[in-house]
């Protein structure tokens, strides 16, 4: 088995290929060759390992390259984050968009010319929903809800659902769309996410650098640690088709289960797990600008979906941070 990764030196993308390496097989087959395409250079580890390739470079134009045999499942992760889409209009649209666009067609072309169909795993957000006068948003969202979203990013990320699901349809993929919580922990420099923050008050402060709290500590969030966010992710590649419980029916998405928590409940817990001075180092300070952005995204989720897949939600947020914690011991100079 061929698979691709998209994105696959991002925080998730890596997370993703390690686990697959890890297990070595997907869907039952042996994986012999992983496919890693993304703008950025790549960790030693996987470098080193002998069934991973690298294609550097924009997705576009790599795509012949990861094309180069048969595919037979692409994890599309790569994208323009929250807000730097709404900052750059053009750039969430060449990516977000128009890469997709170009994935499903190389996919297409494959099968076109007598390959595999390639089962493609898109990576959406709950970005997708939002508040609207016409169409109130229910109090706990499911994917019945009506996604109306309130930035350029979920727009993009609607679109490309969109298209997945007539790409489907039509017979040129096997199209699966996942929407993403809010991944937290994640380690590294921030990025430009609307919702990095959720990972900044925990991350810097468990580093010894101050953070700041765009938001109010009462804001809802929705959230899910990284482990929850790659299980899901490959739960829902390896499902087989169909109506029966623990099959994935339609062409539907799929919302990956949240905790839901406040700011100032993530802030607390940091405190139970690492002391009162550690927690302290993170300060309000809000941005109207993220503010709008992630106080339009809704946090509490029906996950009966998921569920049925067999995905859990993350049981507490004290099990995220220790989550991090554990995974990460080196970035922990401040305790």
């Amino acid at each position: 088995m061929r698979v691709v990764i998209t994105g696959g030196h991002g925080f998730i993308g890596r997370t993703l290929a390690r686990e697959i390496l890890a297990r070595g097989s997907l869907r039952g087959q042996p994986v012999d060759e992983l496919v890693l395409a993304d703008l950025a250079p790549g960790p030693s580890d996987l470098d080193r390992a002998s069934t991973v390739r690298t294609v550097r470079g924009d997705l576009v134009e790599g795509l012949p390259e990861a094309f180069a045999g048969p595919v037979d499942v692409l994890f599309h992760l790569a994208s323009a984050v929250s807000a730097e889409c709404e900052r750059d209009f053009d750039l969430g649209m060449s990516s977000n968009l128009l890469g997709t666009r170009a994935v499903l067609e190389a996919a297409r072309a494959q099968r076109a010319r007598g390959g595999p169909l390639v089962t493609i795993l898109f990576s959406s957000s709950v970005a997708v929903y939002g508040p609207d006068p016409a169409v109130p948003l229910p109090d706990v969202v499911s994917e019945a809800t009506l996604p109306v979203p309130q930035s350029s990013y979920g727009a993009q990320k609607l679109a490309a659902e969109t298209l997945i699901a007539d790409y489907t349809r039509k017979g040129f993929v096997d199209g699966r769309v996942v929407r993403l919580m809010t991944v937290a922990i994640r380690p590294g420099a921030p990025n430009a996410a609307a919702s990095g923050f959720v990972s900044g008050i925990v991350r810097e402060p468990l580093a010894g650098l101050e953070a700041t709290c765009p938001v109010p500590p009462e804001l809802l969030l929705a959230i899910a640690s990284p482990r929850v966010t790659v299980a899901g992710l490959l739960t829902v590649a390896e499902a087989s088709r169909g109506a029966a419980p623990g099959q994935l029916s339609g062409r539907v998405p799929v919302n990956l289960p949240a905790l839901t928590v406040t700011a100032a409940q993530v802030l607390d817990a940091l405190a139970r797990l690492a002391g009162d001075p550690v927690a302290a180092r993170v300060r309000v300070q809000r941005d109207p600008a993220i503010e709008a952005i992630v106080a339009s995204w809704p946090a509490r989720f029906d996950a009966s979906r998921a569920a049925a897949l067999g995905i859990a939600a993350d049981p507490d947020i004290e099990s995220v941070i220790g989550q991090y914690m554990d995974d990460h011991p080196d970035a922990l100079g401040g305790l």
